[in-house]
């Protein structure tokens, strides 16, 4: 039988109430140190809410420090080339609440930030986030709102981190993946080249 929790008051009951740690932790403005992480990671995940609830997560990545500090209060994430599919820039403009998880790779502990974001096309500052000659397609600007540190459970957990626990073979590759579930009419030999070595070069343009 399968019990579901309808209630606020159920799942607390359920899950018990967090420590004054816990709940303390949260601050409004970057400290020295949350300057110091986001210049040392190269990736984080964004997620968004459309006006109708439906949901994004999307990954964003690029060499370290790729998130722009612009003042304790606000960063920037820039945008470049990808699917156009847009959907978390869709929903930031129907409902500007983002929540960000920021990692750097070995570290089990994750930056979070939430905040409300607004879409930027330009300003003087896509200048200090060019990378290999190229500017940003546009920026995601958050007005930080709570950050915090996550715990290192769910990496531990998972063994994210941990060379002896991957198996990426366990799963066809790109090419075979995109020919069998999204276009099985495509050229195998075709995706195979376009997600081949020379893939990584084109990420940029």
């Amino acid at each position: 039988m399968t019990v579901e929790i309808t209630s606020h008051e159920e799942l607390r009951e359920l899950l018990g109430a967090p420590t004054p740690r816990a709940l303390g932790k949260e601050r409004p403005v970057l400290h020295p140190r949350d300057r110091q992480w986001l210049a040392a990671s190269p990736f984080c995940l964004v997620a968004t809410a459309g006006a109708d609830g439906s949901c994004d997560v999307s990954p964003k990545g690029d060499p370290p420090g790729f998130t722009l500090v612009l003042d304790e209060r606000t960063i920037a994430i820039p945008e470049r080339p990808g699917n156009r599919r847009a959907d978390g820039y869709r929903n930031i403009l129907d409902n500007p609440h983002v929540g960000l998880i920021f990692m750097i790779p070995g570290r089990t502990d994750t930056l979070r930030i939430n905040g409300r974001a607004r879409l930027v096309r330009d300003a003087p500052w896509f200048d200090d986030m060019v990378v290999k000659g190229h500017r940003p397609i546009l920026a995601v600007v958050v007005e930080i709102e709570q950050i915090f540190y996550h715990c290192a459970k769910a990496f531990l957990r998972s063994q994210l981190w941990q060379p002896e626990s991957w198996q990426p073979d366990e799963l066809p590759s790109r090419a075979r993946l995109v020919k069998e579930v999204e276009y099985p009419a495509a050229d195998l030999a075709d995706l195979e080249r376009h997600y081949g070595p020379n893939y990584a070069t084109t990420i940029y343009t």
